[in-house]
């Protein structure tokens, strides 16, 4: 029996174009999309496959996008595969958080669709400074960043650490880092405000009351939280709390793949979003691949040697196997196999 985990990407991953493939070929991935226009009150479609505005990299928007078309693939997949994968846990990142609360049973679409609207509109309202990603582990990241008034914001590999601040903390902090280390590459992100630090405050703030309106279901498939690394609980009790301070407290994508080891999860597959210059779809990769891949084998070191990515093939009849999803989809859908006992081992239908 394998254990699968099921991981959704956070901003970073939108793209123009991002979903068109999928909704023209899937009647359960249109269905998604024409939700979400009537819940949104705009054309989610225009917006994510012409975006004629310039308007699908900003907070507001990009989340409900990323939000949709991850739904979409998740539920194509389920289709493809007769909902014959029952994964043990899932996760999201930042954003995907939400995503993976929706898969679990814990939010409804529409509800998770008014919630990340809110959510990217407050976080672009009150968003203030920027944010820098840095080639340094955590402890010396907050050492380093505090001197300069930062904080860490996200915790993505053991030594890639995102810090924020204030836009003339963050220049000043990243001139001094690169004077000391000039072989070391800092990158400045490109987001609307320093996410996930106390400069978000207000933000999450002002969120609490729509988090309030919201009843969270109980749940089978365990979740786990960017704020503690480790699950939900499945009752749904914390789970307006633990989203209330992801959202100025730092995401621990290395504590919950630390997490996902103990959980002995060998397969992971990855929903929505894609990364790389390619224009279309299934010239994308997907977003958390690497940082995914590079955090278990850290944590799962004898199996290193056993991790290939297996894509995503659009087959609507024939499905015997992972292997058998693949490719034409670029980033919409990826997995790892993490055992190579696995490989390509037949799904039942």
């Amino acid at each position: 029996m394998n254990n699968v985990m099921y991981i959704f990407p956070g901003q970073g991953s939108q793209y123009q174009g991002i979903g068109h493939d999928i909704y023209n070929d899937f009647v359960v991935a249109r269905n998604v999309y024409d939700q979400a226009s009537s819940i949104l009150g705009y054309d989610i479609t225009e917006l994510s496959f012409n975006d004629p505005k310039n308007k699908i990299s900003l907070t507001e928007y990009t989340q409900p996008v990323l939000l949709t078309h991850q739904v979409a693939c998740y539920r194509v997949f389920n289709e493809l595969t007769n909902d014959s994968i029952q994964p043990s846990l899932a996760a999201g990142h930042s954003l995907g958080e939400y995503t993976a609360l929706v898969v679990s049973g814990s939010l409804s679409f529409e509800q998770a669709l008014h919630l990340v609207r809110k959510r990217g509109q407050l976080m672009s309202q009150y968003g203030q400074g920027s944010m820098l990603a840095m080639p340094i582990e955590q402890e010396e990241a907050k050492r380093f960043s505090e001197k300069f008034n930062c904080q860490v914001a996200t915790i993505n590999l053991l030594k890639q650490t995102v810090i924020g601040g204030m836009d003339h903390d963050i220049d000043a902090c990243q001139k001094a880092f690169q004077d000391i280390f000039p072989k070391k590459r800092t990158v400045k992100l490109d987001t609307e405000g320093a996410f996930h630090t106390d400069l978000m405050r207000e933000a999450a703030e002002q969120f609490v009351m729509h988090l309030d309106e919201v009843n969270f279901a109980s749940s089978d498939l365990k979740v786990l939280s960017n704020f503690t690394s480790d699950c939900h609980q499945q009752d749904g009790s914390l789970t307006r709390e633990l989203l209330y301070k992801q959202l100025y407290r730092p995401v621990d994508w290395l504590g919950c793949m630390k997490t996902a080891t103990a959980f002995n999860v060998d397969i992971i597959v990855e929903f929505g979003g894609g990364i790389g210059t390619g224009a279309l779809p299934k010239e994308k990769r997907p977003n958390l691949e690497s940082i995914t891949k590079k955090n278990i084998t850290k944590y799962i070191s004898h199996m290193a040697s056993c991790i290939e990515v297996v894509g995503y093939r659009q087959r609507k009849k024939g499905i015997t196997s992972f292997g058998d999803l693949c490719s034409d989809f670029g980033a919409n859908v990826k997995q790892f196999v993490l055992n190579k006992k696995f490989q390509a081992n037949n799904i039942k239908e």
